[in-house]
């Protein structure tokens, strides 16, 4: 069946995400690494950014945001595609958003709306891997076939070589459905710290990081001591300094349990209570200060997925009229995702962080223009009880929007355009490797040189296609 017929008609979806376990970076990877493993880890052509070290926040919608609902509405449409929401005015003379997001209307200036993204697959684990790994195929799999750029990046900068370092390369606030992207061959080494916990709890903490007494610190070193020492014949074969990537897995899990600064950098009553009510006391809110406070202290790669009970009942934007009556869903959610996002934006501009750190918010794909009705299958936040009759939007890769935001980009712009439905692109259309050779840009990575060995040993581009975006790097 083609792609076209396949979105023509809803997709059934599995259901809310599973979290991935908390601690996936520590002593416990690194004990996996042999040196023969390490070798099979390297790059052919690590590139090496010079100057500046950049990073990124990226922030996931995982489902699929409605495009329509939010940045490339559609006024003069006829009802069965433009859905209820008014129009308002932005920042930017003669852009407008829906009225769902009022503070973000307010600051359009700092930020670029690209209104021409678009890839090829309609399923939610194709359509992730088409944009976080570049993986062309349109078939749903169970686990990716490629790293994601967050692996990839943080592999690179891995084999930089860089003074000891106290926070982690790569960090997920609410992680990504790990079953939609991963670090593939190149390891779970290279895959996030991942903070699944609530950050909006009273008694919110990240367990394994700052030991609590200095007898456990001691411990903690004697045992690394030890497999020092079994590592000396090992280290006498390492005549290419192979072994540089595990001390630098060691030297940062020691870090996680042993710095201060780490325990306050994710410590948020660090930050004024006014700061964090901007954000919003909810978990979306504080999970993005927090990745604020994370960049400001040295983590290069941060990724915060926008899902559960924020949502609404299935818990993600997948808003098909089966699981949530769309509008009630938009009008429950976009809310907090305003306030969130914004004020993320704004503290990038505030805090001086503009030239260095750049913001993506994203999903896998948009929501089908016309609107479709179907029974609810249950009751919940936004959902009618089962048998009611609701509208929803279903699936939708030919067109959908993003927004990006500092990294010494031109803001204040639209990007691309969609026709008068927001079917289909009509000016600049952006491809999932568009993307992420842009991204690979701004962290001083060239997508078009650079590979890595497979499973195989075969060289891989990190990006078979796609170029950086003129308008989005600085």
């Amino acid at each position: 069946m083609s792609t076209l017929m396949q979105l023509s008609t809803p997709v059934r979806c599995a259901g809310p995400m599973a979290r991935r376990s908390f601690m996936q970076f520590g002593l416990s990877g690194m004990a996996t690494l042999s040196w023969p493993g390490l070798l099979k880890l390297r790059a052919e052509n690590a590139a090496r950014p010079k100057g500046e070290r950049k990073s990124i926040i990226m922030v996931w919608l995982p489902g699929g945001q409605s495009h329509i609902d939010t940045y490339d509405p559609k006024p003069e449409a006829s009802s069965e595609y433009r859905g209820p929401f008014k129009t308002i005015s932005t920042k930017v003379p003669g852009t407008i958003f829906t009225e769902l997001m009022p503070l973000q209307a307010k600051i359009a200036d700092k930020f670029t709306v690209l209104r021409s993204m678009n890839q090829t697959a309609g399923g939610h684990p194709a359509g992730t891997l088409q944009m976080l790994s570049g993986d062309p195929d349109t078939r749903d799999k169970p686990a990716p076939r490629l790293p994601d750029w967050m692996s990839v990046a943080h592999y690179l900068r891995s084999q930089e070589p860089q003074q000891l370092r106290e926070m982690p390369n790569y960090v997920s606030v609410n992680p990504i459905n790990a079953s939609y992207c991963g670090p593939a061959y190149l390891g779970a080494s290279y895959a996030p710290f991942a903070v699944s916990e609530d950050p909006n709890r009273p008694r919110f903490e990240v367990p394994n990081i700052c030991l609590p007494d200095e007898a456990e610190t001691r411990r903690l070193s004697d045992r690394v001591a030890l497999r020092r020492s079994l590592d000396k014949m090992e280290r006498a074969f390492d005549r290419e300094g192979e072994l540089h990537a595990l001390d630098q897995f060691e030297a940062q899990a020691m870090s996680l349990l042993t710095s201060a600064q780490t325990r306050d950098a994710f410590d948020l009553s660090k930050e004024d209570a006014r700061t964090r009510d901007r954000y919003g006391r909810n978990r979306w809110g504080q999970q993005l200060l927090l990745a604020r406070r994370l960049v400001e202290a040295g983590v290069e790669i941060i990724t915060s997925s926008l899902h559960g009970p924020l949502c609404g009942r299935t818990q993600v934007w997948d808003d098909h009229a089966v699981d949530h009556h769309i509008f009630e869903a938009l009008r429950f959610r976009m809310g907090n995702y305003d306030q969130a996002v914004s004020a993320l934006i704004e503290d990038i501009y505030a805090r001086g962080l503009d030239k260095r750190v750049l913001v993506v918010v994203t999903g896998e794909f948009g929501r089908t223009p016309k609107i479709t009705f179907d029974r609810s299958t249950g009751a919940g936040d936004a959902s009618g009880p089962a048998g009611t009759l609701q509208p929803g939007r279903d699936h939708w890769p030919r067109a959908f929007s993003n927004i990006w935001a500092g990294g010494g980009i031109q803001t204040g712009a639209v990007i691309g355009a969609t026709d008068k439905r927001g079917e289909d692109v009509t000016e600049r259309p952006c491809s999932a490797g568009d993307f992420l050779a842009t991204i690979y840009h701004h962290l001083g990575i060239d997508a078009s040189k650079v590979t890595i060995n497979d499973f195989n040993g075969r060289p891989t581009p990190i990006v078979d296609h796609g170029r950086p975006i003129p308008e989005l790097i600085a």
